[in-house]
């Protein structure tokens, strides 16, 4: 009776989407089957934690499915996953703690038959999942600079921020650093390289009270601005020149280390920066600039070993760009919502794939057809004499084919011409040529398919099984993607650097900030999220992105900001009273002293000992490496040496095999290019200070210096050993230190002049026939000592 009177009330709902449900309807799911979903179901699947997308505890959250799609059909149980879930007779077992009573299975048939009665007026299921509220998800608050008593010590508002801090500890600010080590500081910083005796010379005696402003304003205009901060970038890009896995090609991109280079130095605004990276190839008549700029995304890993599937190396490619897109610019951590919601911030698979529907659309290889043709979207970029050769080439090839359609024509009319042996071998010499076309400069670029793939969430982060279809979006708790159509990669950068968008400024100002003091506002500068850091001066990152806002996403306006603070030009000098107050010095009352990375490390050395070719792009170089260096790699790499300016390059410029990397650069630390570095380690282990003494090109810049220390410097070693210490540590020699190295220097001149063969196996094979050989085999080996001690290697 109860059943036929359940079943009567279809014929009242008229429509599987009514809301109004007669109350006996009703009745029954509260004292049936909401008891099943709260006891089995809802642990699970609730408006916080939507496991598979999926939430039970509404019934608009149930109708709009999870991850594998609608779960529900109402009115028809047969149709609906939910039934067959529950009923153990599909793919999809639920619950998974075992099958329900055959009782609870009917009851929750029955209520999807009757089309999902639910109470009238019930709580909904939440919009925003937990975390919502979190304070880097809500827009920055820019307030005035607070009021300080030492109003004497600012030199513009960041100070303020800082010393407000300081005074409300009871602390100082520790005094400003030595005139020598400021310029030093901010040349590495800015350029990436010391200063040289003549620089410090004229900054020492600079009397005027802006000589610190102008000389900022000096480096900030040098080309090899671009070069010091193209390389935090690249980190974040993960750029190589190879493809990476285990074959790990080479690969032609340099031409976007180059662009990145070029657009720091012209301080192409950060927002038309970011656009042109993430979807320059989709600007209104992109330029050649513009679409070389996409090489961004395509500085993925590129898996080519015979047997693989394509497609999934494919969607390694794609899962990488959001990742990548995420920690660069938003400070999340999207990947790891690939397999299920995010654990901790309220981010969903279904908004993962959303993301990931952006970057589903760009042209590359996906089969092995592709492979065997190397169809990867490039862009050519000859220069002058390539483009003449290869004109000439094609020019030549024209008149052969031309020949060969009249010797074709002049063939006898009978018979078979395509077998004539004069055809067929005039046929097969032209294309045994036209594989010798001459090659040119390209970069690999994006490019959007004519006809979009279809997105749809990977269950369990698994690409071959598929869920419901996403089409592209960006996380509900961010401000909504503002678009007439389907929103594409053009809409995504747009909204990257929108101003609304509360992450991407305040990512990018605290990333600066950590290159200048050692650790971000935010010390998870990778993570803003639930789980990361919470900011040590929020109102100082605040009023700094706004700043970058106001300047109009200057970038060198911010850097200009920061290292004209007095904050920056605090000394680093340690100081009892701020180790026992703020041990990791989180208030920032002093300045921190940072070890150089791996390619500055390179740089200084190379500028101290006058080899430096200070050429600015170009193909990557080859420096040179230990013997078998390049052993490891599962196809024999060739490592052609450069030789002449080529072999005393910036860092940055080395070619970067992704499975066997410069060794001088990685055992200082360099990032291995699989994936974005936004915070590079600082280790410290003897292997350091071996490749510093005995690496062949470290051995080479010590044998330079000791050259020009003696071309340079008067002939009295008191005189040599100060010109020295301002060649390498650019500063006047202290009078303990003189002692201790003169009496190195001493001994090991002493060795020399007693044994001359061993002098001579310290020289460089052109010395000049009147040379003191002792002499400067001693020096060379004082200098191998400069280029080694700490202070060489950080920046104070």
């Amino acid at each position: 009776m109860r059943l036929a009177a359940v079943l009567s009330w279809l014929v009242f709902l008229g429509s599987a989407q009514a809301q109004k449900f007669p109350p006996e309807a009703v009745k029954f799911f509260e004292t049936t089957v909401r008891p099943v979903l709260s006891s089995n179901c809802l642990a699970c699947h609730n408006h916080k934690n939507r496991t598979s997308g999926l939430a039970l505890d509404s019934r608009e959250a149930i109708l709009a499915g999870g991850n594998r799609g609608a779960v529900v059909q109402p009115g028809d149980a047969g149709a609906s996953v939910l039934a067959m879930a529950v009923s153990h007779s599909g793919e999809l077992k639920m619950p998974p703690t075992g099958r329900l009573k055959e009782e609870q299975i009917e009851a929750i048939k029955r209520w999807i038959e009757l089309g999902l009665p639910w109470p009238e007026g019930a709580a909904t299921s939440a919009t925003q999942r937990a975390g919502a509220n979190h304070w880097a998800f809500q827009p920055p608050k820019r307030q005035a600079a607070p009021e300080v008593r030492q109003k004497d010590w600012v030199r513009n508002p960041i100070d303020s921020f800082i010393l407000a801090r300081l005074e409300k500890r009871g602390l100082k600010p520790s005094p400003e650093a030595e005139k020598a080590t400021q310029l030093r500081r901010v040349s590495l910083d800015l350029l990436g390289i010391p200063p040289s005796p003549k620089e410090l010379d004229e900054f020492l005696s600079d009397a005027h009270p802006d000589a610190y402003e102008r000389m900022v304003d000096r480096l900030l205009a040098s080309p090899h601005y671009g070069e010091r901060w193209g390389r935090h970038w690249l980190d974040v890009a993960r750029y190589a020149d190879s493809n990476g896995y285990n074959i790990d090609g080479p690969r032609d991109i340099w031409k976007y280390r180059d662009w990145v280079i070029q657009a720091l130095n012209r301080d192409l605004p950060f927002d038309q920066f970011v656009i042109e990276q993430i979807a320059g190839d989709l600007l209104p008549n992109a330029s050649i600039e513009q679409k070389i700029a996409t090489g961004f995304h395509r500085n993925t890993p590129l898996n080519l070993e015979g047997g693989i599937d394509f497609e999934q190396y494919r969607v390694e490619a794609v899962v990488d760009r959001v990742s990548t897109t995420g920690a660069a610019l938003l400070g999340l951590t999207l990947g790891c919502a690939r397999c299920h919601d995010h654990k901790y911030d309220p981010i969903s698979q279904r908004e993962f794939y959303q993301f990931y529907a952006f970057f589903n659309n760009i042209d590359e290889m996906t089969n092995e057809r592709d492979r065997k043709d190397a169809h990867e979207p490039t862009l050519d970029l000859p220069t002058p004499e390539q483009a003449t050769r290869r004109e000439a080439f094609r020019t030549q090839v024209a008149l052969l084919e031309n020949e060969l359609a009249q010797f074709e024509k002049s063939l006898p009319a009978t018979g078979d011409k395509k077998k004539d042996p004069g055809l067929e071998q005039r046929q097969a010499t032209i294309q045994q040529l036209k594989k010798h076309e001459p090659e040119v400069t390209t970069t690999l670029i994006m490019r959007e398919l004519a006809k979009p793939r279809e997105a749809y969430i990977h269950l369990g982060g698994d690409f071959l099984r598929k869920g419901a279809t996403v089409s592209p979006g960006v996380p509900m708790v961010l401000p909504a993607l503002k678009t007439g159509g389907t929103p594409n990669r053009l809409d995504l950068a747009r909204w990257l650097v929108s101003s609304e968008n509360p992450l991407t400024a305040r990512v990018t100002v605290n990333r600066m900030w950590q290159a200048y003091f050692g650790k971000g506002l935010v010390d998870t500068e990778n993570d803003f999220g639930t789980q990361g850091s919470p900011p040590s001066h929020p109102e100082l990152l605040d009023w700094l992105a706004g700043e970058f806002l106001e300047r109009r996403w200057s970038q060198k306006a911010v850097h200009r900001l920061i290292v004209t603070s007095a904050t920056y030009r605090q000394s680093s000098r340690h100081r009892e009273d701020l180790a026992a107050a703020d041990p990791n010095n989180q208030l920032l009352g002093r300045q921190e002293r940072i070890r150089l990375e791996a390619e500055i490390v390179r740089d200084a050395a190379l500028t101290t000992s006058g080899l430096l070719n200070p050429t600015i792009g170009g193909p990557s170089v080859y420096p040179p490496i230990p013997d078998n260096a390049l052993a490891v790699t599962q196809i024999k790499r060739e490592w052609p040496t450069s030789t002449g300016p080529d072999r005393y390059r910036r860092g940055m410029y080395t070619f970067f095999w992704r499975s066997a990397p410069h060794p001088a650069l990685m055992v200082f630390d360099a990032p291995d290019s699989t994936a974005a570095c936004t915070r590079r380690n600082r280790s410290n282990t003897p292997l350091q200070a071996l490749t510093l003494l005995n690496d062949e090109a470290y051995f080479e810049f010590a044998q330079a210096l000791a050259r020009r220390i003696l071309q340079e410097s008067p002939a009295t070693d008191d005189e040599r050993m100060a010109h020295a210490f301002r060649l390498t540590l650019g500063r006047a020699v202290r009078p303990a230190q003189h002692e201790r190295l003169a009496r190195f220097h001493a001994g090991q001149l002493d060795e020399f002049r007693t044994n001359p063969e061993a002098a001579k196996a310290m020289l460089p094979k052109d010395v000049p026939e009147k040379t003191d050989i002792p002499l400067l085999a001693a020096w060379i080996l004082t200098s191998r000592v400069l280029l080694n001690i700490d202070e060489f290697m950080t920046r104070e």
